[in-house]
Parts: structure tokens; sequence; C-alpha cells
């Protein structure tokens, strides 16, 4: 179902939590889960996986990983305050040692001049903090920009879990 790629950092990152006993949630917008269920396509990925949370609207990013409204107002959903917010939540609420967020702008439409198609924010909050990263992957298709953008999350999970933010 996941290409090799996606396959092997999820593989990495079930044997680094073996190894490290750690646990992960993942808060996801513009990816619909597509993180989670590739890290849950992974046998034995229940010892890692504590859950993961499809906040797709603003209501639920508010909602269920606790992003502050006036937050979500002032930067947009898809900014880097909103998903430091959203990983920084949803860890909280899973009880992760480690959570990852993503929010983009997938396309084809919905781009602005300030926030293009292919613009994707990432947050992975951990013990130690947040690291944030910037992706713009341009006017690729959307199931390109959703897929780059899981490859884009698993490497912050695994570079954070082995180096802190």
């Amino acid at each position: 179902m996941f290409d090799p790629d996606i396959r092997a950092l999820a593989a990495e990152l079930l044997d680094m939590s073996k190894e490290r006993g750690f646990t992960v949630a993942t808060i996801e917008s513009c990816t619909g889960g597509l993180v989670c269920g590739a890290l849950t396509a992974i046998a034995g990925s229940s010892a890692m996986v504590l859950g993961g949370l499809i906040t797709y609207a603003n209501e639920a990013k508010a909602a269920l990983a606790g992003v502050p409204e006036p937050l979500l107002k002032q930067h947009g959903a898809v900014s880097e305050p909103v998903a430091r917010a959203m990983a920084e939540g949803g860890r909280r609420r899973l009880d992760a040692t480690f959570a990852v967020s993503i929010t983009g702008v997938a396309g084809p439409g919905g781009g602005s001049v300030e926030k293009p198609v292919g613009l994707v924010h990432f947050a992975c909050a951990g013990p130690s903090g947040t690291r944030h990263r910037e992706r713009r992957f341009g006017e690729k298709s959307r199931d390109e920009i959703r897929r780059l953008s899981v490859l884009e999350a698993l490497d912050l999970l695994r570079e954070t879990a082995l180096t802190g933010p």
C-alpha cells in the first residue's frame, strides 16, 4: 500500500522505538491520517503508535488538538505556529513521547500568493521541545504532495527522536 521509502522509514522508527522505548502520536490535516497509516502498516507498531488525530477542519484542530482559536485566526491553519500547537496539543492529549503534525495546502485548489499549493508545515513535539519544518513542494499533484509530506513527517519524527529539537 505504501511505497518502499515510506515503509522503510516507518520500520526504522519502529526499531528505534523498541530500542529507546518511545511512543508516537500523529496529528494530521492535509495527509488525512496517512502518516499514522504508514506507521501502523508495520507489524508490531502497536508497541509504538498510541493514535492519530485527523484535524482537517479548524474546528477539529481546536477541539481535538487544543489549538487556540485566536492562533488559527491570526496565522491561519497553514502556518508554523499552528503546526507547533497541533504537535504540542496532540502530544499532551495522547500522552505520547513524540507527536508529529502536518498542515498544508495539497491542492489542486485552495492556494494563495502567501500560501501556495504545495506549502506544508510540519512540527514534532517531544520531551526536549518542538522542532518545525516548512516545505514548498510546488505545483505537484495532490497525491504527490501528500506522499512527500508523509516522507517528510516520518523523517522529522526520526530526526527528533534521534537528536531532539
